[in-house]
């Protein structure tokens, strides 16, 4: 009777650490399915904010090019600062 007591003692020790190893793996995957979601978070955001950036790029290129074509045509003179109060302007007196 000793003999059987002894042999069964350990399974209750051992059901106690598969409900541990259970709990231990369930946590376990909800942690990896937290970072999972924070991961696909982290590369959304920075899909958007390439896009954001590509976007801002094109616009600010589209300015340039209007900018350039515009200069030609436009009343704009040009002048150079000699120092204190002091200003040359060039181009005045080539308007139409």
């Amino acid at each position: 009777m000793v003999k059987d007591f002894a042999a069964n003692s350990g399974s209750a020790v051992r059901s106690l650490a598969a409900v541990a190893a259970t709990i231990a793996t369930a946590c376990a995957v909800i942690v990896g399915a937290v970072l999972a979601v924070f991961a696909a978070a982290t590369v959304a955001v920075i899909a958007i904010m390439g896009s954001a950036l590509l976007a801002f790029a094109g616009l600010a290129m589209r300015a340039r090019r209007t900018v350039r074509a515009r200069r030609r045509d436009s009343d704009i003179i040009e002048a150079r600062h000699l120092g204190g109060h002091h200003w040359v302007a060039y181009g005045w007196n080539e308007r139409r």
